[in-house]
């Protein structure tokens, strides 16, 4: 497997950051141990996979989905033409 690229770790690294402290609700892999989908008690999904490219090089890809967020209140201001 090739080295993974310093940017790569870190956009990991963040993105496995926001879930510190979180609850692990669920988990599954998949039958071929090539992805694991975990979820938190927020609703928040973590999705790590394992896969080659067309060149059979290997990459490793961490997805963080978080859930919507509510609607806020919105502040409605009116124009009056002059």
């Amino acid at each position: 497997m090739a080295p993974i690229s310093l940017n790569d770790l870190r956009r990991m690294s963040d993105a496995l950051a926001a879930l510190r402290g979180q609850s692990i609700t669920g988990a599954a892999m998949r039958s071929d141990l090539r992805q694991i989908r975990l979820e938190m008690a927020d609703g928040t999904l973590a999705v790590i996979r394992l896969d080659t490219d067309e060149a059979g090089k290997g990459r490793f890809e961490v997805d963080v989905i978080r859930p919507p967020a509510p609607p806020s209140s919105q502040l409605e201001v009116r124009f009056e033409s002059a």
